[in-house]
């Protein structure tokens, strides 16, 4: 029972009993509808084109529903033309109207052919979210073409008068494309981004506007976005990986012109320090070549060499500040030997590479010079000041997290750290014990506090500190590995120093009963739901299958990322969860030059068609209509008056 301050309240939107009772019969008509599409994307790492394309495409479902509408009609390169249309209208458009194919004719087919296609996506929805969600310059056209009765002759002629009239006023184009975003919109109800959206791919920021501008999206932190947005809260050595990784694969033009990260300080600073040095064990993987800022790739050798260095330095410091991550065994610089020229690792020492090292001081190697504290204060400073950075960070806040708990899926991105014994694992932090669910709460909080404390406020530097712990530490749940081996990866040959042992939990969570343990720990039920990951990439090639447990896991990183291609045989993977199934599309690599239709199987299926009901959002909307029946009681006894006008 609702006290009357709520109801009071309430009756402030709803001042009537008709307005209430109009409401709730919205409510329940949306109720008896069938679920939304969910979309499940992970490790996206900065691919902005594969990844665009995967989101206009829906994954494949566009084109599996143009087919299903027109595959007895038109014949097959058509419905490429259609769907590659919806994806890029505006660059389809402008090529169709370059080559002089933008006839009359043409329009008129197209624009039936889309309408046609967006009653098809949007028929699981009420008119009015369709309404909601149309360009509110031509929703009343589109509205009206939506719902023509084809068998009333009158209509038919009013159907084609407003076809005629969009092309005699030469806004069938604007038309068009309209109408392509709409079904794009339509298709995918909710999406859900399963960590990394940075890395090393070009353009994490494209894919962030991208996201931004998407209607309901929400987002697991990744270990590289936590990174990233260390970074935005001036923590060094967040700045100092991100840039480290960027410059590694030749990513400038995110840093530059995206962020306006100002990178010549860095440039300048390493083309002094290491004139002589051809840092050859820095060379940038080159994935992809730099639209704005091309960088000679032996200039880039030595910016890597140069943060990568100061990283090295910063990490130890904050290590050695830090007790309690116990990590002290990783601080490297301090266990170089500079006369023999090897590094002690685990009490074995290794032959050092690489022993051209200008800026370390051998008497007390974490110490920045001058140039490099000079240097970090430019830096910081740029990160500080990036105007779309933080409102891309703010973006990640308000619409993410380290989980998510939605229509009985457990969503995030690496592991819950275990023990061996299948235990979970535990972090003291000042004296408090963290395990699983409890660790994940915990390090969302002092997320939270690393960028919106006040500058000054106790606690605010350690919070940041714990960003840095996140992207390596033992026990991230992000990172999910023993240590981080960056700095042997550099400087140590032998690869046996090179190997990161993964946490237990990804040995135990192939098990049913494991991960059924999992989902009682973040009070979710064990039938139907499920645990979706992404963070480790899925090697089909050599067997590996996305779903396991009995398939109450999904680990759907596919390798969207270049990078990562050759090792997974494909280019990701999208999970699909409509009212009917659970499916997974399997990419190829992208190339806009082909058609890259994915391959869509279904997975599981649901035992009784989902409705609105049965979701997360449907027990909301369920709790509405119970307030606006207690507000309809109250006017109707009187408790609460209505406002008559």
């Amino acid at each position: 029972m609702r006290d009357l301050a709520y109801l009071r309240l309430l009756a402030k939107e709803y001042p009537t009993v008709k307005a209430a009772t109009s409401e709730i019969v919205n409510l329940m008509a949306i109720c008896s509808l069938p679920k939304g599409t969910e979309y499940f994307f992970s490790d996206l790492h900065g691919e902005y084109e594969a990844f665009i394309h995967l989101l206009r495409s829906s994954s494949g479902i566009t084109r599996e529903k143009i087919k299903d509408t027109f595959g007895h009609l038109i014949p097959e390169d058509e419905q490429v033309q259609l769907a590659n249309l919806i994806y890029y209208p505006e660059r389809n458009l402008g090529r169709m109207i370059k080559q002089g194919h933008f006839t009359e004719d043409w329009q008129k087919i197209t624009i039936y052919r889309l309408v046609q296609s967006c009653k098809e996506v949007s028929s699981k929805y009420t008119r009015s979210k369709v309404r909601k969600k149309m360009p509110r310059e031509f929703a009343y056209i589109i509205d009206e073409l939506l719902h023509v009765d084809y068998n009333d002759d009158n209509k038919k002629l009013y159907y084609n008068e407003i076809i005629h009239s969009i092309i005699d006023n030469n806004i069938a184009d604007k038309f068009i494309i309209a109408l392509c975003h709409l079904i794009q919109n339509l298709t995918i109800d909710n999406l859900h981004i399963i960590g990394d959206i940075y890395d090393r791919g070009p353009r994490a920021d494209i894919i962030m506007n991208e996201l931004m501008n998407f209607h309901d999206v929400d987002v697991q932190w990744g270990n590289h976005d936590i990174s990233w947005m260390g970074a935005a809260t001036g923590n060094l050595a967040c700045i100092c990986n991100v840039l480290r990784i960027a410059i590694s694969y030749n990513s400038f033009d995110v840093l530059e012109d995206g962020y306006g990260i100002n990178l010549r300080p860095l440039s300048m600073f390493a083309a002094r320090v290491y004139q002589d040095d051809a840092c050859v064990r820095f060379m940038p993987k080159i994935l992809d070549e730099n639209i704005y800022d091309a960088v000679d790739p032996g200039l880039a050798a030595k910016m890597h060499k140069a943060i990568a260095i100061i990283q090295f330095k910063v990490e130890g410091a904050m290590m050695k500040r830090h007790p309690e991550y116990g990590m002290e065994n990783r601080v490297l610089l301090d266990n170089i030997d500079f006369e023999q020229g090897t590094v002690s690792i685990d009490g074995r020492p290794y032959p050092m590479m690489d022993m051209n090292l200008p800026t370390v001081n051998p008497g007390n190697p974490l110490e920045l010079t001058r140039g490099e504290k000079e240097l970090l204060r430019t830096l910081q400073a740029s990160f500080k000041h990036s105007d779309l950075l933080h409102k891309h960070v703010k973006f990640l806040y308000s619409h993410g997290g380290m989980y998510k708990c939605y229509n009985s899926n457990l969503l995030y991105h690496g592991c819950i750290p275990m023990k061996k014994d299948g235990t979970f694992d535990t972090i003291t932090i000042d004296g408090v014990d963290y395990k699983g669910k409890t660790l994940m709460d915990y390090f969302d909080r002092q997320m939270q506090n690393a960028y919106f404390m006040p500058e000054g406020t106790a606690g605010k530097e350690t919070a940041m500190d714990l960003m840095w712990y996140l992207w390596c530490g033992a026990k991230s749940p992000v990172f999910g590995k023993d240590k981080m081996t960056t700095f042997e990866h550099y400087f140590v040959e032998d690869k046996a120093t090179h190997k990161e042992v993964m946490n237990p939990y990804y040995q135990l969570s192939v098990k049913e009963e494991f991960c059924n343990r999992l989902l009682e720990e973040f009070g979710l039920p064990v039938e139907g739901s499920h645990i979706i990951n992404g963070h480790v990439p899925v090697k089909l090639k050599d067997g590996e299958k996305p779903m396991k447990a009995g398939g109450k896991l999904f680990i759907i990183d596919g390798g969207l990322s270049k990078a990562y291609q050759s090792t997974t045989g494909i280019a990701g993977y999208t999970l699909i969860y409509n009212s009917h199934h659970l499916a997974l599309a399997e990419h190829m690599p992208f190339d806009p030059k082909k058609e890259s239709t994915p391959k869509v199987s279904v997975v599981e299926k649901v035992k009784t068609r989902v409705m609105v009901a049965d979701t997360d959002k449907g027990r909301e909307l369920k709790g509405q209509i119970a307030d606006l029946k207690e507000l309809v009681a109250a006017y109707r006894e009187g408790t609460i008056k209505e406002r008559v006008e």
